[in-house]
């Protein structure tokens, strides 16, 4: 069969698409496939479901600018939708003077970003938050919370609702692009489309490959491993609470995030995944980890971040060591405090140079887009994303 559209991937970012090429264009056909039993199984269900602000990124990229708008979107379409969401806001904390310098830096990136930071005092702070010790602090009152999964939920809804189909259990094997259309094979049949989007978020490398695009990049997995506060500690924050990020590091450190089902999550950690969709305790898989360690960037990234890498994995082994990450700005936190959570895999494309694509990555051909790299807050973002995505897939005419 021969669809207008069709959307490989059922997390957030493609239902977001696909739900806005509907809205946009109600008597083309439609199709999304995902090849898992559910919708948003992987990044998008692994999130710490906050609805970022855009604090760190940089004032002319694609994430500082998706950012903004995302979060005002998501606001919007859970009101409209009777998704529970609140804008609770989000304290970055500093803890010693180099972090209070790096935090001055920091709000001046929030002005540059159109966001409307309070700088806090120690005896502010801690009549926001008696729990948290700082010598300084930004909040960021745009910052909120939500179930992103829920999101999801109501984006499929949409779809079928206008006359859209969705595909689950349905794993594409082969792309082939001719100059009148697309054609795709599942596990299950071929399928031809006008146009294609891939939002396959870790195996987006994978996918492009399969196409025949330059596979000029990898997607590295990145492990990120939370633990839950015990219950009698759901009351210790009522804001999100931030470290100020180490510029030197790739990601922002270990973080307390109070859910919106009222539980508190302490985390993440950034360790390498030895298999792209491993969210168990222990996990490993050969093709993914040969991927990984026989592509050029991997070994030229980990030589670049060794010390802060070692750091991690020793944190990831001795629970008392990731402790004393939070407790830099909680210390009543103790070991007891700490139970299980499932972990999260950030799908991070890496260069054969070892840079990190630290932006959204887009490929193109005549009749596809794929969606290469979508780091966070893609989730926070995933509207205009979508919008994006809709502008240019549908900006040039095909004969």
């Amino acid at each position: 069969m021969k669809y207008d559209f069709i959307i490989v991937g059922g997390g957030i970012v493609g239902l977001s698409t696909a739900w806005q090429l509907k809205q946009r264009y109600r008597d083309k056909t439609l199709l999304l496939l995902e090849k898992e039993s559910a919708l948003a199984r992987h990044q998008t269900g692994h999130n710490s479901g906050v609805i970022h602000a855009g604090v760190y990124y940089a004032p002319d990229s694609l994430k500082a600018r998706f950012c903004k708008e995302g979060a005002a979107a998501s606001y919007e379409f859970c009101k409209q939708h009777g998704i529970p969401c609140r804008r609770i806001g989000k304290l970055l904390v500093a803890t010693n003077t180099e972090e209070r310098l790096r935090m001055d830096v920091l709000f001046e990136r929030c002005l540059e970003n159109g966001l409307s930071p309070e700088a806090i005092s120690p005896v502010r702070l801690r009549e926001l938050e008696p729990e948290i010790t700082g010598i300084g602090a930004i909040l960021i009152r745009e910052s909120g919370i939500v179930d992103f999964v829920g999101i999801c939920r109501e984006m499929a809804q949409q779809i079928r609702l206008m006359g859209g189909e969705i595909r689950l259990g349905t794993t594409v094997t082969g792309i082939a692009e001719s100059p009148d259309q697309v054609r795709i094979q599942t596990c299950k049949d071929t399928l031809q489309t006008d146009r294609l989007v891939v939002c396959a978020g870790l195996m987006a490398d994978r996918l492009a490959a399969m196409q025949g695009l330059a596979r000029d990049f990898r997607i590295i997995p990145f492990r990120g491993e939370y633990f839950r506060l015990r219950a009698p500690k759901n009351d210790v924050i009522a804001h999100l609470i931030y470290p100020i990020p180490d510029p030197a590091r790739p990601f922002l450190g270990v973080h307390l995030t109070k859910m919106i089902d009222g539980t508190v999550t302490v985390g993440p950690n950034a360790v390498l995944g030895w298999k792209r969709e491993g969210y168990g305790k222990f996990n490993f898989k050969f093709r993914d980890t040969f991927e990984t360690i026989s592509f050029p960037g991997f070994w030229k990234l980990s030589s670049r971040h060794l010390g802060s890498g070692l750091r991690e994995y020793r944190n990831s082994m001795w629970k008392r060591g990731y402790l004393g990450q939070v407790r830099k700005y909680c210390p009543g936190i103790t070991l007891q405090d700490l139970e299980p959570y499932p972990a999260g895999i950030r799908a991070q494309a890496v260069l054969r140079d070892g840079t990190m694509v630290d932006d959204f990555l887009f490929k193109e051909t005549a009749r596809s887009l794929h969606v290469c790299n979508a780091p966070s807050p893609a989730a926070t973002s995933a509207i205009p994303i979508g919008k994006y995505i809709c502008e240019k897939l549908t900006s040039r005419s095909i004969s």
